[in-house]
């Protein structure tokens, strides 16, 4: 193993001669006391510690220096290097590789000695930082992980995971779950569980700048996106978005996502992610939450249990469920397309942007402040979601009086109408349904008796179309009596004179 330079040798050597402590050198130095103190005996038993002898020369501590490591400083995982460093390539957690090599290799040695030999294997650069501490029921932080591939129970198949990793600030207890993505509805959805795990919410939330929650990233001007914003204000927390690049600022969280990574899930598989969170859960009160935390030196969840949790704020009545917001164009045919899923709005919205609320149940249109309508949300794409009365009059006829409802209506408002009807909704290859819909409504505005007298008057002429029928009405001749305009007029289709009046007997010449 590598020596102290002589340099610094001698440098031992003129302190001690200065009169300063082994204690203030190994400050100053930086190195272990047992080194400095072996140096120091070495220096005595060389004389270079009489003060009547002359400070040595560099050139007269070219000898063979003592070594600054016993045979007992060697490591008691040295014969383990392999495999700690198969696990640390792993990425799994001092603590877990300290178990493993008890459980699994016969290690005796202690978790201190694990975490020397691992500090050794893989030194860091030291940065100053400020450790803010935060009151009980204060502040929580959050963040999303990589879990690595899961199982989907409804597909089958493998995916992409994510661990949703909420860690309150006061007494590092935790929230965990397993997702398959970070949208808006996946991230609200897991906010409300945590804090219906934890029976309450805290005061602060500090959040990563993820679109979900924050759109803009700017500490100074941090914009909100909508529904986390509603979502705030329904619980009644503050929230406090991070830096951009600077997750030093949500240590505690980020921590937390470090620890599940690698005490609970390195090295282990599940069946899906079902069993995953299933797991974690149990995980989460019976090992993580009972460990003694290396920062507060207590077990998180007994400190949640004592100090935080009267702390939170009390959960509302009603849970939030509001999972995204849009802004969608009404388009001609008084619909606004949301998530694949198209809902009706009122005509007179026709090429305005509404404002789209979805909730996990319902979806509501908003115009400004007004709300316009609210529809039960769509269960699959593609589907549209109507309310007749928002088409214009005009176009709501044709919707709401199908051919069954035509041929019903039109025989209860008489035979003769009837007759009519079923003779244009049988007529082929043209198909009369708007004509036939526009005689039952001629019964809106001039009423029953009269629109059957004029079917009866339209059919006695053989032609029943809508505009023959309309114009009978409007002429007032559906009031005038059939048979008594059959003797001053002839029918349409009979001639008043025969073809022998005209042309003779067929053949003569």
């Amino acid at each position: 193993m590598e020596r102290l330079r002589v340099q610094i040798v001698l440098d031992i050597i003129y302190r001690l001669r200065a009169g300063q402590s082994q204690r203030a050198i190994v400050r100053d130095l930086g190195y272990a006391r047992d080194t400095v103190r072996r140096y120091a005996r070495w220096a005595e038993q060389m004389g270079y510690l009489d003060q009547a002898s002359a400070l040595p020369k560099l050139e007269d501590l070219q000898v063979e220096l003592p070594s600054p490591y016993r045979k007992s400083n060697i490591s008691s995982v040295e014969p383990y290097r392999e495999v700690v460093k198969a696990f640390l390539d792993q990425g799994v957690e001092m603590v877990t590789i300290h178990n493993r090599l008890r459980k699994n290799h016969g290690y005796a040695g202690s978790y201190t000695s694990v975490r020397r030999f691992v500090a050794n294997l893989l030194p860091k650069e030291n940065l100053a930082v400020v450790r803010i501490e935060t009151p009980p029921g204060q502040e929580t932080q959050v963040d999303f992980g990589s879990a690595g591939k899961m199982r989907d129970p409804k597909t089958g198949k493998d995916r992409q995971s994510y661990c949703f990793v909420m860690t309150l600030s006061s007494s590092r207890h935790q929230y965990v779950e397993f997702v398959f993505d970070q949208k808006m509805a996946t991230w609200i959805g897991c906010h409300r569980r945590a804090f219906e795990s934890f029976e309450g919410v805290p005061k602060e939330v500090v959040v990563d700048n993820l679109k979900a929650a924050v759109i803009k990233a700017s500490l100074n001007d941090p914009i909100l996106s909508e529904p986390y914003r509603k979502m705030a204000h329904h619980y009644g927390f503050l929230v406090h978005p991070c830096r951009v690049r600077t997750p030093e600022h949500k240590g505690k969280v980020e921590n937390g996502v470090h620890y599940v990574q690698r005490n609970f899930l390195a090295g282990t598989e599940f069946l899906d992610i079902d069993e995953a969170n299933r797991e974690v859960k149990r995980w989460v009160s019976e090992e993580a939450g009972l460990r003694t935390h290396g920062t507060t030196r207590e077990q998180p969840l007994g400190r949640f249990l004592e100090t935080e949790q009267t702390a939170l704020l009390p959960l509302p009545h009603e849970p939030f469920e509001l999972v995204e917001v849009r802004q969608p164009k009404v388009h001609r045919d008084c619909h606004v397309e949301v998530a694949g899923a198209y809902y009706s709005a009122p005509f007179k919205y026709v090429g305005q942007r509404l404002e789209v609320y979805l909730f996990e149940r319902v979806v509501q249109i908003y115009n400004g402040m007004e709300l316009v309508v609210t529809h039960e949300r769509a269960t699959r794409k593609g589907q549209r979601v109507t309310r007749l009365e928002h088409y214009p009059p005009e176009k709501s006829i044709y919707l709401s009086r199908p051919r069954d409802y035509c041929h019903r209506r039109a025989y209860a408002i008489g035979s003769k109408c009837g007759e009519a009807v079923s003779a244009l909704l049988e007529s082929k290859p043209l198909d009369n349904l708007r004509a036939v819909q526009g005689i039952i409504g001629l019964a809106d505005k001039y009423g029953d008796k009269r629109l059957e007298a004029a079917c009866a008057r339209a059919l006695y002429y053989g032609d029943g179309r809508y505009r023959r029928i309309k114009d009978i009405l409007k002429s007032g001749l559906d009031m005038q009596p059939l048979e008594e305009e059959s003797q001053h007029s002839f029918r349409f289709f009979e001639f008043a004179r025969s073809a022998r009046d005209f042309f003779g007997e067929v053949g003569a010449c």
